[in-house]
């Protein structure tokens, strides 16, 4: 079964989560999550890299021990540690520590005083009101729980960078059936994904099913028919697979990309003219009159191409008609990234070695955006330090050709929305971000307040991941974006486009929304190793879900005209 760095890195903050609730030693654990990120951000998967003779130990903060921990996980799909841990801890503690508001310090409260282990226990003890009596444990934190464990059961979803690895893997696999494109929410790049639907052209149709069910990674079938089979993947991602034939390959590719308000949409215009749109092609009473590609399909309803990023039916259709789409942003376009970390906070990396990564993504600037010291985590940087990294990236800027490092830091709004370090450190720098790390529970105006503060002062060029969401994991802060935007547009301050895939923070909808508030924004990968810069594509998808086009970016202008921006 091919494992995906997702997989493995889930394992490792699975463990880490047991080694904690069981007090090991914090440094181990810090390990096993470390190398979780480093695993998540590597640009390929973890069997390509093996089968090509790469050294896993050479990647920053995984050694030979955690190396021989991965291939050993390849090749049997089981992490024996993380074995051991279920075994040792009952239940399902380490699935519990990462319910909001627990964590693994909680969790062992929990089950060495409540005797909790499973969900079951929890919401028994929660209901019963016996955490009051537990140090830590407040109200706010009980109707988190509350709220999270009577939540329905909804459909899985999952990340598009995990489906990314599953859907390349199953492209790559069958390949040799025909021409295999994933459509779906994955074609238009959705934040997160529930299933994925792939589109093969093949003269053998049921050939392509029963290759499909050989797969190693296929959990279970669901439905194994001449032209159409589903399964379930070991991760419990659900692949439908569609055999079409080639005069159908755009209607299908189209039908199951939809959206399906978008697909209502055009079907409508089809049905004014008389004719009849489905999978299988555009018709005028029997006869196909368009099918073989997406392109003749639009251009015969009238229509210019819509880019998939943008079929939402969120009045595309009528700019397609009126021939005023927007020339969508690219990943060509971009020249820079404004929000890069090393090794003096939390990177893995050198400032040398991130500008060469950069430099090879065939970037012309960065700006160096370490942590302020309020994240004392990360090793934030005090004034003192700020002024020590300024003088080394000069010394690194005179050996660098093709790159400018513009001197930068991500410093943390306080609680009361001023900023972790004096203006007089801030002025120095070329490029300051700023960005909530604490207090996420704050009410909403005054959470809002407090971003809105620190955007105004002069010194602030952008606000980092503006909504602080972790996809899965945690959910948007209360703040009024509308508030922001509008903020933003007074005060000349640029939002960003996050495209760590845990974040992919600001949302289409908040990017489309300041779009048309007139507010800049910058694509930015909040690299913390220089595999991170990768990540750009995630960034780019979410600026062309919301509409954005280069002039819209202010990380596609030459390093002299994004100056001029950030003096503004």
């Amino acid at each position: 079964m091919p494992v995906q760095n997702a997989e493995v890195a889930a394992m490792f903050d699975q463990a880490a989560e047991l080694l904690e609730i069981e007090g090991e030693n914090p440094f181990r654990v810090r390990a096993y999550r470390r190398a979780a990120r480093v695993v998540e951000g590597l640009p390929k998967s973890i069997p390509t890299l093996l089968a090509a003779g790469g050294d896993l130990s050479e990647l920053p903060g995984i050694g030979r021990d955690l190396a021989g921990k991965i291939a050993d996980i390849v090749q049997t799909g089981h992490f024996k540690l993380l074995d051991a841990l279920k075994k040792k801890l009952p239940g399902e503690l380490g699935e519990i520590a990462a319910l909001p508001g627990l964590g693994p310090k909680r969790v062992k409260l929990l089950h060495d005083k409540l005797k909790v282990s499973t969900f079951q226990d929890l919401r028994r003890v929660v209901k019963a009101g016996r955490l009051h009596g537990i140090h830590g444990f407040g109200p706010i934190i009980e109707q988190k729980l509350l709220a999270t464990l009577e939540k329905p059961a909804s459909e899985k979803r999952f990340k598009l960078a995990v489906a990314e690895a599953e859907a390349e893997a199953l492209v790559d696999f069958l390949r040799d059936s025909g021409r295999v494109v994933v459509a779906g929410s994955y074609r238009r790049r959705r934040d997160t994904v529930g299933d994925l639907d792939l589109v093969v052209t093949s003269a053998h149709a049921a050939a392509v099913g029963d290759k499909l069910v050989g797969y190693d990674n296929v959990a279970q079938v669901l439905a194994h028919g001449p032209t159409r089979t589903t399964v379930l993947l070991h991760s419990g991602l659900q692949v439908d697979v569609r055999a079409v034939p080639e005069a159908s390959y755009g209607a299908a590719l189209l039908y199951f990309t939809g959206s399906k308000a978008h697909n209502i949409a055009l079907r409508a215009i089809a049905v004014r003219r008389g004719w009849k749109l489905n999978e299988y092609g555009l018709f005028s009473g029997r006869r196909r009159i368009a099918g073989a590609t997406e392109e003749d399909i639009y251009k015969k309803l009238g229509l210019a191409f819509i880019p998939p990023e943008m079929r939402e039916d969120r009045g595309e259709v009528l700019l397609a008609q009126a021939d005023k789409l927007p020339a969508l942003v690219t990943r060509a376009d971009l020249r820079g990234d404004l929000h890069v970390h090393s090794d003096w906070t939390d990177g893995t990396a050198s400032i040398e070695a991130m500008a060469e990564a950069a430099q090879a993504q065939g970037y012309v600037y960065i700006a160096l955006t370490d942590h302020s010291r309020r994240v004392a985590m990360a090793h934030g940087l005090d004034p003192a330090r700020l002024a020590r990294q300024g003088r080394e990236i000069d010394r690194v800027n005179t050996r660098l050709q093709r790159l400018t490092i513009l001197k930068g830091i991500e410093v943390d709004i306080l609680k009361d929305g001023s900023l972790d370090l004096p203006d007089a450190s801030l002025a120095k720098l070329d490029v300051v971000i700023a960005a909530v790390h604490s207090f996420f529970d704050l009410p909403r105006g005054a959470q809002t307040d407090r971003v809105i503060r620190a955007m105004n002062n002069q010194h602030v060029s952008i606000i980092a991941h503006p909504t602080g969401r972790l996809i899965g994991e945690r959910e948007p802060y209360a703040i009024d974006m509308e508030r922001v935007i509008a903020a933003a547009r007074d005060t000349g301050c640029h939002l960003e486009i996050n495209a760590q895939p845990d974040r992919l923070d600001l949302n289409d909808m908040h990017v489309h929304a300041a779009k048309q508030a007139g507010v800049k924004l910058a694509i930015s990968t909040d690299a913390h190793s220089t595999n991170s810069f990768d990540y750009v594509r995630f960034g780019v998808d979410q600026a062309r879900r919301g509409w954005l086009e280069a002039d819209d970016v202010i990380n596609t202008r030459p390093l002299a005209g994004l100056r001029k921006i950030l003096r503004h």
